[in-house]
């Protein structure tokens, strides 16, 4: 037999696990850059004048032609919008003119980083003097109080969507003011309530939002194969286990785990498969020692036999019945290794057509025994062995209950086969005694009313090594029932 040597499976597990983490950091760095590179630059929100004056003329929601929608709402009251730069103070001039509001009573916040106000060909004259609201100077290049920066696009090589972003900028520049993003311009009205505009909000405010979204759900894309190859990878040596114990479980000889994978799967393989051949070794040396002192047993009891012959007959009657009963052990001992010991052949069979021939068998010989019709179930197992457990049921029975009914039906995913007799049934604290090696519980120690001791200790064993199990109940109206589940 033939074991897989600890260390040389593949690399270790450890090393597959950060070899993934790598792999995954690697591949989402790369998407990430190839979005960003790939991908034309998001164009900007931009808020014209006549866009803002119509909404808050009308009261009613503006869909600009390259922003969020604009809607109007009425506050009582609204954030300061601090110092005025040049630009704003021109852009609130304009929005006075447009709406004829005087501009102490207009406000504009940009809280959400910088935004521009542009003053165009069309705006004539002098800035407003300064007043309340009204210009203040100040030093910030692109914020309040300072000149905007240049325009995207505005430097530097342009490629083609950049470009064409550019140019929409420069016509919009040309045409008549506005605003970039995210703001918030308000009218006090006579009752000191405000009049306010601003765009929409969204969860998605801005198109590189959405690049964000988009590199995360290619990087899943793109780990995902990776990911499911790992965890398989990962679950499959635990399945093989499990399957392998539960195969142990059922046989000791069983054929040995084979499994590649990392060094701790193949170091895990092979200790399980030394762990099988010890316990195989354990019981066949235990096996093999209860027959040789079985078979061992019998020339005593034939020297006894001989040396009884000039004894007393009334004497030599009972002494003749102690070997014969012990000699009866020892044969019922000596099968139930045989049939232990024997190389399993696990082929499929009908059971409800093994019941019944193993009723017809018993009902040629006079027994009062009868299978009723059942499911047809196959299952797969050594038909030597099942017919053993069906014969030992059926006799015990015969013998103790004078009767024998049996039936085959599914239940689950199993199949159920149930021995049915009128005796006095088992008490109940000796259920699970009575499949003890050569517990009887009928006390006499008469053969002729009790037997060995080994029928359902087969049994079991039998039922077992298929997978399954047998208990006994006690039915309620009267008589003994031996229950027997095996995997279909």
């Amino acid at each position: 037999m033939k074991f897989a040597v600890p260390g040389r499976g593949g690399a270790p597990l450890f090393a597959q696990a950060l070899g993934l983490a790598l792999v995954t950091l690697v591949a989402t760095i790369l998407i990430c850059v190839a979005v960003v590179f790939n991908v034309p630059p998001p164009p900007p929100e931009l808020y014209k004048l006549s866009e803002i004056s119509r909404a808050l003329k009308t009261g009613q929601t503006v869909h600009p032609r390259d922003g969020r929608p604009l809607v109007v709402r009425h506050r009582t009251s609204i954030k300061p919008d601090g110092e005025d730069s040049q630009r704003r103070a021109e852009f609130k001039a304009a929005i006075g003119r447009e709406l004829n509001v005087p501009v102490d009573r207009i406000s504009i916040r940009t809280e959400n980083g910088p935004r521009f106000f542009v003053r165009t060909a069309r705006q004539k004259g002098p800035p407003p003097p300064p007043g309340p609201g009204g210009p203040r100077p100040g030093p910030g290049p692109g914020g309040p109080g300072g000149p905007p920066p240049p325009p995207p696009g505005a430097a530097g090589p342009k490629s083609p969507g950049a470009q064409i972003l550019a140019d929409r900028i420069a016509a919009i520049m040309r045409d008549e003011p506005f605003l970039f993003g995210d703001f918030e311009l308000g009218i006090r009205q006579a009752d000191g309530r405000w009049l306010v505009v601003e765009p929409k909000f969204t969860v998605l405010r801005d198109t590189w939002q959405v690049r964000i979204l988009l590199i995360l759900a290619l990087s899943v894309v793109a780990v995902s194969p990776l990911a499911w190859l790992f965890a398989r990878r990962l679950a499959g040596p635990i399945t093989a286990f499990a399957a392998a114990a539960e195969r142990l479980g059922r046989d000791p000889r069983a054929p040995p785990l084979s499994l590649s994978g990392s060094a701790e799967v193949a170091a895990a393989a092979n200790a399980f498969n030394e762990m099988q051949e010890r316990l195989r070794r354990y019981v066949e040396d235990r096996t093999a020692m209860i027959g040789a002192v079985a078979h061992d047993l019998r020339t005593p009891l034939t020297r006894l036999r001989f040396r009884i012959e000039t004894t007393p007959d009334d004497v030599r009657s009972k002494l003749e019945s102690d070997i014969d009963q012990m000699e009866a052990m020892i044969s019922a001992t000596l099968a139930f290794v045989r049939d232990t010991s024997r190389p399993a052949e696990r082929t499929k069979l009908e059971l409800a057509s093994l019941l019944e021939s193993v009723m017809d068998e018993a009902a040629e010989t006079g027994g009062d025994a009868t299978a009723e019709e059942g499911d047809k179930i196959v299952i797969e197992g050594d038909p030597i062995a099942l017919k053993r457990l069906v014969t030992n049921l059926v006799e015990n029975a015969l013998k103790y209950g004078g009767a024998a009914r049996g039936r085959v039906y599914r239940q689950g995913g199993g199949a159920i086969l149930e021995v049915d007799d009128d005796g006095p049934g088992v008490p109940s604290a000796e259920l699970e005694r009575v499949f003890e090696p050569f517990f009887r519980g009928e006390p006499s120690r008469n053969r002729e009313t009790g037997g060995i001791g080994l029928g359902l200790a087969v049994v079991r064993s039998l039922a077992r090594a298929h997978g399954g199990d047998v208990t006994l109940l006690n039915r309620p109206e009267g008589g003994l029932r031996a229950r027997v589940t095996l995997p279909a």
